[in-house]
């Protein structure tokens, strides 16, 4: 009877399949950080189109009602509550408000300077990591 010949490279596929496990397990975490960061990035997209898609809003609201707009009807602060009434302007102002709200700490202000009009939006996107905390949308348009 014949004994089997052993090959001299003994538990070599062995070490083969560690390795390759190895390999495998890296690209998994580099795959799942990569996902981490276009999860962010797309986050932070969908907030920046909404303050924008809230400027433009607020600017056709006055640009329907211009007399109100230039004669100050819209003008409002940063940290300062809508209007309070059942005026269009008070009622605009108060969707608006209220819609800022859906943004991570979102508000806005309106203001003037001579015939241009200066709207500013601001939320906070400390909740991702790495990016800086507070955002500006500044909107600058004439009616």
């Amino acid at each position: 009877m014949k004994q089997p010949r052993y090959s001299k490279s003994h538990g070599a596929t062995l070490l083969e399949v560690l390795i390759a496990l190895v390999i495998l397990a890296l690209g998994v975490l580099g795959m799942m950080a990569l996902q981490t960061t276009s999860l962010k990035s797309n986050q932070t997209a969908m907030t920046r189109s909404l303050a924008t898609e809230l400027a433009h809003e607020i600017t056709d609201l006055m640009r329907a009602n211009q007399t109100l707009a230039r004669a100050g009807s819209y003008d409002i602060a940063l940290a300062s509550a809508a209007p309070t009434g059942t005026a269009v302007n008070a009622v605009d102002l108060q969707n608006w408000k209220r819609r800022l709200a859906t943004l991570p700490d979102g508000d806005g202000s309106v203001s003037r300077s001579g015939a241009e009009f200066i709207i500013t939006i601001e939320w906070n996107e400390s909740r991702l990591k790495d990016a800086p905390s507070n955002q500006q949308f500044i909107y600058r348009t004439e009616l």
